[in-house]
């Protein structure tokens, strides 16, 4: 079985893209088995609590108020709609409910609010994440109180490439974000962008700051750029689909025992992509017809998808009880 290394070198790394492509996916579909049922998928769904008017201006996204996309502002949703949207994900059979706000970093009052969702989600039996920008440690601590299972909180792209991308908040600023959730002992949910103008070896330098961390992030997302008018980054020439499938391969090979989710970019791919995916180790997706701003694929269509694959969701903790109580 796999052990999770955190010394990976650069060579290391570009070596294993470098392998023939069958190699590369029989390699990563054993450590996955290793580690995993390969049969099985984590399903979240994702919902933007609070849209727009962001003061960063990073060039992929439609909510940075330095974009012109037309896109609505809205203020922090009620309780009661977040509650009712985390019901209804969790009876199409998503387990974990990821809550995003488009901001630099959320306020002491504005995290409190939040924190009333975390709880009232939890108490539907689901797992919560959440994604709120850049956090204090003892932001981090308040969020760990409160029960929170997941924290979003990308690194993009490589060091290197960072700036092109982003410059109203450093690498590192992302780096010391993580440390503190790491550090609070929530689980980090941590990827990045692929698609976006990269080199072959950003990618791989994306990859390693992830696997050489202290501790693997508990979930990797791996997005593929979804080009929206109006910012930096639309026009940007589309990425080799089968590159994208050996970076979710390396990935895995990289972080064993991390979830790696499919995430932004699904409803552009063909379902023989994502089968390949899955085959190259990718083990969790976001689940639902929207995530934040994005089209994703609705969920009869994912449910449609699975069951030519043979793949199962997990199960919500609800029903995991009712199967220990009351049997099949």
């Amino acid at each position: 079985m796999s052990e999770p290394r955190h010394d990976w070198s650069l060579e290391e790394i570009q070596a294993l893209f470098a392998l023939p492509f069958n190699d590369l996916l029989y390699r990563a579909q054993c450590v996955h088995r290793a580690h995993f049922d390969p049969n099985q998928v984590q399903v979240s769904t994702l919902l933007s609590i609070k849209t727009g008017a962001c003061s960063e201006d990073c060039g992929y996204c439609s909510q940075s108020a330095r974009h012109d996309t037309s896109l609505a502002r809205e203020k922090l949703l009620p309780l009661e709609e977040v509650v009712a949207a985390a019901r209804a994900a969790r009876e199409k059979g998503a387990n974990r409910f990821c809550m995003g706000a488009a901001w630099r970093n959320p306020t002491d009052k504005n995290l409190e609010r939040v924190i009333e969702m975390i709880q009232a989600v939890r108490g539907l039996g689901m797992q919560t994440c959440v994604t709120l920008g850049m956090l204090t440690p003892a932001q981090a601590r308040r969020l760990r109180e409160a029960g929170l299972d997941y924290y979003n909180h990308n690194l993009d792209t490589s060091p290197e490439f960072y700036g092109n991308v982003i410059t109203t908040r450093t690498f590192q600023d992302r780096l010391d974000t993580l440390a503190a959730v790491r550090e609070a002992g929530i689980n980090v949910c941590s990827g990045g962008i692929l698609g976006m103008g990269e080199s072959g070896t950003d990618r791989a330098r994306m990859l390693q700051e992830l696997a050489n961390m202290p501790q693997h992030p508990q979930s990797v997302p791996i997005n593929m750029l979804v080009q929206i008018e109006g910012t930096p980054l639309y026009g940007t020439e589309e990425l080799d689909p089968l590159e994208f499938v050996r970076s979710i391969a390396v990935a895995r090979i990289l972080m064993p025992r991390s979830y790696v989710r499919l995430s932004a970019g699904r409803n552009e791919m063909s379902d023989e992509m994502q089968a390949l995916c899955f085959l190259a180790g990718a083990n969790s997706v976001f689940y639902g017809e929207r995530l934040l701003t994005a089209d994703n694929p609705g969920a009869d269509h994912d449910q449609a998808l699975f069951e030519r694959l043979g793949l199962r969701m997990e199960q919500t903790e609800l029903e995991a009880d009712k199967a220990l109580c009351c049997g099949p």
